[in-house]
């Protein structure tokens, strides 16, 4: 009989909620370069070279690839052989892991959760509690998946139940544009199909934890039903033209994992769940013989990629810039941008507009007027950095709230990642604005560019809070310009027509 012990389980879980934080599976960074060697279009293959760079430096620093550093999943198959020496049950020493992992000094990884989802939404503090998923099954051991899964991510999983007679990867292909960008392209699709309509989300969520090798699949041929879905899904999506940080280009997705059940004659119940460029998740199994030893992955494993600037960057001081600059600035241009900008996310524009309508007007200190905001809920710093990783959130969140950061606090610019919804796009064009997005996926990467941080309202909201960067050559594009040309549709429109045309040719 196996006996399993409590700090066993607590301590291999920490490790490896840390490790997975800064490394990459190296399996997900061989098809990245895949994709980025193969890429011609030049925005998305500067954003995969950003990736790549950010994923690196991460591997190096040990700090996380993403600020985003996910809600936790863990599937625990656990051997009927097996014995427990613990006072807590596995949900208690699996959340005791999170905790520590996520608490840790010498990599604080950002705290996420929060409990009472449909009412006061309060940080739990300690990203607790996990989600956790228990199999029993035959043997004398217990197996770990555990991943990390963002929010940008998370929040496009699509349910749906068809019709038997419907067809898997029509449905996949209408819905995956509809998603947005928000979910960071080029990553993984895990799709669950059967079941019961909670059965098909659990599959779609473990499907995701298996291993890239559609290419492998591909040189082999497909043999059962689910390989050949598997493929012809992977082919419709990338033909779709959404390429890297939906700015148009050849690879929408690394691989397409599908795990089915039997499900009843009248249903075909289907989840569709992806993954993003900080894809993170790591296996291991515990035996009774200590914890979890986890072995760092050689850096000489990365590619070797540099990201060179092109000829049509723009420097720009955003201190002394004026909606006049902002008429010359065009959809798709780089932009570097130097000077103080603020930042703010959901809750912080929920507490504006609060404040708004009960006419207590902004805080002491804080003025939008001409300047930038950025979506983003920063990793906390430690050593001598000045700010945790800082990448992007999803802006269509901030959708709602455009109309009145633009024309009722004066803002001219917002920073964020992904697509912009009709309304906010709308409202950028009429008050004459600017949407510019940086990569999501480079958190390390666009930290290093911010020289100076401080919180200057709404402290109690933790990584929500209004900070204030001081930031030098920070690296953005022009996704929505000031006349409302869009680069999430007109990025994908063209891509999906060259590849279109390079199919016909062959």
């Amino acid at each position: 009989m196996t006996v399993i012990r409590k700090n066993d389980v607590i301590s291999s879980v920490a490790d490896a909620l840390q490790y997975i934080s800064y490394y990459h599976p190296l399996d997900f960074i061989q098809a990245l370069e895949k994709a980025y060697l193969k890429e011609q279009s030049a925005a998305a293959k500067d954003a995969i070279a950003q990736i790549l760079i950010n994923s690196r430096m991460s591997a190096e620093g040990r700090r996380p690839i993403c600020q985003d550093t996910g809600i936790v999943t863990c599937f625990v198959k656990v051997g009927m052989q097996v014995q427990w020496d613990s006072d807590l049950t596995l949900q208690e020493m699996v959340d005791e892991g999170v905790r520590r992992a996520y608490l840790d000094p010498n990599n604080p990884l950002r705290a996420s959760i929060v409990a009472d989802p449909a009412g006061a939404r309060k940080n739990t503090k300690d990203n607790t509690p996990a989600v956790v998923h228990v199999e029993l099954v035959a043997g004398d051991n217990v197996t770990f998946q555990l991943a990390a899964k963002g929010g940008g991510s998370e929040n496009k999983a699509k349910m749906v139940m068809l019709n038997p007679s419907d067809d898997v990867a029509e449905w996949v292909e209408k819905t995956l544009p509809l998603m947005g960008a928000g979910w960071c392209p080029p990553g993984m699709l895990g799709i669950g199909i059967g079941g019961t309509a909670e059965k098909a989300a659990v599959m779609a969520k473990e499907a995701l934890m298996e291993s890239i090798d559609i290419q492998d699949l591909m040189e082999r041929g497909a043999e059962t039903t689910d390989e050949k879905l598997r493929l012809d899904i992977y082919d419709r999506v990338n033909r779709l033209g959404i390429g890297a940080q939906g700015l148009g280009g050849l690879t929408t997705v690394l691989d397409v994992k599908i795990k089915s059940a039997p499900t009843h004659a009248a249903s075909k119940p289907v989840c569709l769940i992806p993954n993003c460029a900080a894809t993170r998740h790591v296996h291991f199994t515990l035996d009774g013989n200590g914890a979890a030893q986890l072995t760092p992955p050689s850096l000489s494993d990365w590619p070797e990629v540099t990201w060179e600037l092109g000829d049509n960057v723009r420097r720009v001081n955003v201190n002394e810039v004026t909606k006049a600059d902002l008429a010359e600035w065009k959809a798709g241009e780089t932009v570097l941008l130097s000077g103080k900008i603020l930042t703010g996310r959901d809750a912080a524009h929920k507490r504006i507009q609060e404040r708004l309508n009960r006419g207590e007007g902004l805080p002491d200190g804080v003025d939008f007027t001409d300047r930038f905001i950025y979506y983003v809920g920063p990793v906390d710093a430690v050593r001598d950095e000045v700010v945790g990783p800082a990448g992007p959130t999803t802006s269509t969140r901030m959708d709602k709230f455009t109309d009145m950061m633009l024309a009722d606090m004066g803002l001219i610019g917002m920073i964020g990642k992904a697509e912009r919804g009709p309304k906010a796009i709308e409202s950028i064009k009429t008050h004459k604005a600017m949407y510019l997005m940086a990569v999501g996926g480079a958190a390390y990467l666009v930290a290093k560019a911010i020289k100076h941080a401080r919180v200057v309202a709404f402290e109690d909201l933790g990584m929500e809070a209004i900070y204030e960067f001081d930031v030098v050559d920070m690296p953005v594009t022009v996704a929505v310009d000031s006349q409302g040309f869009n680069v999430h549709q007109m990025g994908p429109d063209v891509w999906k027509v060259n590849i279109a045309d390079a199919v016909k040719q062959e």
